[in-house]
């Protein structure tokens, strides 16, 4: 069985607030660390029966940039659950609720 790492190195400030975040994936098909202005990642316990969450952001991040990520993340959720259940009509209202939201948030015209 194949082992693929993926690492995350996120730099701190005094107030422990993320000055800089970094993040590599041995099978991305790219050389060495790129850097990133925020990452969110859901990890479903099944023991537990529980999401849990890391949600940083680096203080440079936009107000504007985090409209962007959140229109993106809600569509690419939507795709996410579309494949994994084959449910069209709930995987339709995530997509009208990421298109709701992005015109709320300006992102969409």
């Amino acid at each position: 069985m194949k082992k693929s790492d993926i690492n995350f190195s996120v730099q701190l400030d005094d107030q422990k607030m993320p000055e800089s975040i970094h993040w590599r994936a041995e099978d991305s098909g790219m050389e060495g660390e790129k850097e990133c202005s925020s990452v969110m990642i859901s990890i479903w316990d099944s023991k537990e029966k529980c999401t849990l969450r890391i949600d940083l952001w680096t203080k440079q991040m936009m107000v504007e940039e985090m409209q962007h990520l959140f229109y993106e993340t809600f569509r690419s959720m939507a795709d996410t659950y579309r494949r994994s259940t084959n449910d069209e009509k709930a995987a339709a209202e995530i997509t009208a609720f990421a298109d709701r939201f992005g015109k709320i948030a300006g992102v969409l015209k």
